[in-house]
């Protein structure tokens, strides 16, 4: 991939070795012209994975990377495996309909068994079965029994709802409500589920160039051409399976992917303060897309918040995360921050994730966002089944085409929304730990007002029992 104008600097600090930990193999530049039957432009998850579902079922494939395996959002990807896109469900039933967003839900909930299937058998150390959380920062009680009723009844997925007293008793926090819980769900390193997924691949035949950039594409006619600065490429098929650096190759398609900057935070060792915050040992995440925290080596929190649509120092957002972890949890409020890192990642203008066929032969596997593991596997199934059956089923992701960012003033436009929507979602998060408080207060004067009408009826009922004793006797004397 050769670099585009989001590209000019480093994607940020690379993450510490509790979250990246696998040492990176070497590989050699594309140096002499080549033949094969598909070259996959990009060795992130999504291109790794077509390419060894190809190799391992026959095929010729050609990986051409422009630096290396996994540099940017693949290999800083926070590591929750779990069913479901960056859409909410009920705007996928809105868009194209109950039936295929069920299948849709399906594919990726084959997306994260696959992951799990291989990791378990590249780097079965790093899987933790921990589960995840989706809290709501707002009482939506009622909206989450429908959704969880959805995804249990109509979707097969196996998820259970937390009420307020659970969630809090886990989450020592008052900022969150109900939860829905993927007790299936796990966390894993994704850089070395990455590098294992490129030996995997490998093994299976795959041959893979890191340093070689792509310069064009010429897509016509039954074998494609690929250029690099130093040889050419022959291929029946072509994957653009390349993010924001896609660059010159596929100008169209870098043009619709918003670039956005997601920053993370790794704490110092905290012994066992975490144990009587967070009781929880899987990935915690909120429902309006802005926190997103886990335990890590036993004792560190790992906190994942702010987002941008520019490249910044990722060492100034030490003090937000800080902040959002003291805001949440203020039990934490002297943690200190150890590491702080980001990576890029294209957001789509309808956050689905680009999977299908531009023209014959012409494959794109890109606009992941932040529901990437999952997402990426369930693509680089979908187009290896194209390419060797024939296989349709990628025609589920045809709604969602390529749409034009904007450009520079796109990411104006989405840096304001991102904003506007981090306020919003505080702003109601604040009005519903409000309405949450006045409710306890009415039901506290409810409770007091009814402990003086009982305190009342209690004095009445012992005046008239006095009145009636001592008219007793006085009666009694009357006759």
């Amino acid at each position: 991939m050769i670099p585009s104008a989001t590209d000019q600097a480093t994607a940020g600090v690379e993450p510490p070795l509790e979250v990246r930990g696998a040492s990176k193999v070497e590989r050699p530049r594309l140096g002499c012209d080549t033949d094969t039957e598909v070259c996959v432009v990009g060795a992130g998850l999504a291109g790794l994975t077509v390419a060894y579902e190809l190799a391992r079922n026959g095929t010729s494939v050609v990986v051409l990377e422009g630096r290396r395996v996994g540099w940017n959002a693949s290999g800083h990807n926070l590591g929750a495996v779990m069913p479901g896109y960056a859409v909410p469900v009920e705007e996928l039933i809105a868009r194209v309909g109950f039936e295929d967003t069920r299948e849709l839900w399906a594919l990726s909930q084959r997306g994260a068994d696959y992951v799990r299937a291989n990791a378990a058998a590249a780097c079965p150390e790093t899987v933790v079965a921990g589960g995840a959380l989706e809290v709501s920062t707002v009482d939506a009680g009622d909206r989450l029994i429908g959704r969880l009723q959805m995804l249990g009844e109509d979707f097969g997925t196996d998820v259970e709802g937390w009420q307020v007293e659970r969630v809090r008793n886990t989450l020592r926090t008052s900022r969150y409500f109900h939860a829905l819980h993927f007790p299936n769900a796990f966390q894993l390193d994704a850089g070395r589920y990455l590098d294992g997924l490129a030996r995997l691949a490998e093994q299976a035949g795959v041959r893979i160039f890191e340093d070689t950039p792509v310069v064009s594409i010429d897509p016509g006619g039954i074998r494609k051409r690929i250029m690099t600065p130093s040889a050419r490429l022959r291929a029946s098929h072509v994957v653009l399976a390349g993010n924001l650096h896609i660059g010159a190759p596929a100008l169209r398609l870098a043009g619709t992917l918003l670039p956005v900057w997601r920053y993370a935070a790794l704490t110092p060792p905290l012994g066992d303060r975490l144990d009587g915050v967070i009781g929880f040992q899987g990935a915690v995440s909120d429902d309006d897309g802005i926190d997103h925290f886990r335990i890590v080596g036993g004792n560190r929190l790992m906190w994942s918040s702010p987002e941008t649509t520019w490249q910044a120092n990722p060492e100034k957002f030490g003090k937000v995360i800080r902040h959002r972890i003291r805001t949440v949890f203020p039990q934490l409020a002297d943690v200190g921050i150890e590491n702080v890192w980001s990576a890029a990642f294209g957001r789509t203008v309808h956050g689905m994730p680009q999977i299908g066929q531009l023209r014959p032969g012409l494959w794109v596997a890109s606009g992941f966002g932040r529901q990437g593991l999952n997402t990426t596997a369930a693509a680089g199934e979908l187009i290896a089944k194209a390419i060797l059956e024939r296989d349709d089923r990628w025609k589920l992701f045809s709604p969602f085409e390529l749409v034009w960012t904007g450009g520079a003033a796109g990411r104006v436009v989405g840096h304001a929304a991102n904003i506007l929507s981090r306020r919003t979602a505080a702003l109601a998060g604040t009005f519903a730990r409000l309405r949450e408080r006045t409710a306890a207060r009415e039901q506290e004067r409810e409770m007091a007002r009814a402990r003086r009408l009982a305190a009342i009826k209690a004095r009445s009922v012992e005046v008239v029992r006095r009145s009636s004793a001592t008219q007793r006797p006085s009666q009694q004397d009357s006759f």
